[in-house]
């Protein structure tokens, strides 16, 4: 089943006097289950397309709707109701609060949901403990690894029970341990809850793990290829 898809997707920059032009004429869907990378070389278009599915940024041309939701008609206020209920986000930078702990930044987004606190202590303590934190819950970031406050963003982009998570280069600071780690959580999640996972990443160990890859070249799609990871781990 279709949960995103966008038709005759353009995105132009006017940040010099010459416009940069992000995407262009970028139609494809994303099916409910899908895990996959979205890569280029740097400039192709990644994290416009990224933002662009969020609802973080809109498009000069073209539409992206989101279970039957066509984001650019959506006020502000909408969009930020609609990200808080369907979307869950991890960043490379992790984008944790820092005065906060582990625990408390992942109840944060279901405080803004209305969640109960039982609610929220409950949900995030089953999460830090699925994401192998559980003795870490009331650390905060800096007293925290690299990966394990990567594992905390993750843990945060679930507490919401988003309909898809969206990942901008989320290995890009972590060792090949710690990305393994993550991957297979994710991966995890992905063949359990049949969550959608979308990356724009450039890093092979995320490429090879994904079922799907898309590939972007000078902000349009040259390539959407579905992998045969269990062939490719076995050859």
């Amino acid at each position: 089943m279709k949960v995103i898809e966008t038709e005759h997707l353009t995105r132009t920059y006017q940040e010099t006097k010459v416009p940069v032009r992000a995407l262009n004429d970028v139609t494809m869907s994303i099916n409910q289950g899908d895990f996959a990378a979205i890569i280029g070389p740097s400039g192709s278009g990644k994290s416009t397309l990224l933002n662009m599915l969020g609802g973080l940024d809109r498009p000069n041309v073209g539409s992206v709707h989101v279970n039957g939701s066509d984001l650019a008609n959506l006020s502000d206020s909408e969009l930020i109701s609609f990200r808080l209920h369907n979307i869950g986000f991890v960043f490379q930078s992790y984008n944790l609060i820092p005065v906060f702990t582990a625990r408390e930044n992942v109840e944060f987004i279901m405080r803004l949901q209305g969640l109960s606190e039982k609610e929220c202590r409950q949900r995030s303590e089953e999460l830090l403990s699925t994401v192998g934190l559980g003795d870490r819950m009331d650390n905060r970031p800096s007293e925290l690894s690299g990966g394990q406050q990567q594992r905390v963003a993750v843990a945060r982009a679930l507490a919401s029970k988003p309909r898809y998570i969206l990942a901008d280069e989320p290995t890009a600071n972590l060792d090949s341990v710690s990305t393994g780690q993550l991957m297979g959580l994710m991966a995890e999640m992905n063949r359990k809850e049949n969550m959608t996972f979308i990356f724009a990443t450039h890093d092979q160990r995320v490429i090879d793990r994904a079922l799907r890859v898309i590939t972007l070249v000078d902000g349009h799609i040259a390539s959407d290829v579905i992998q045969d990871v269990m062939k490719k781990e076995n050859g």
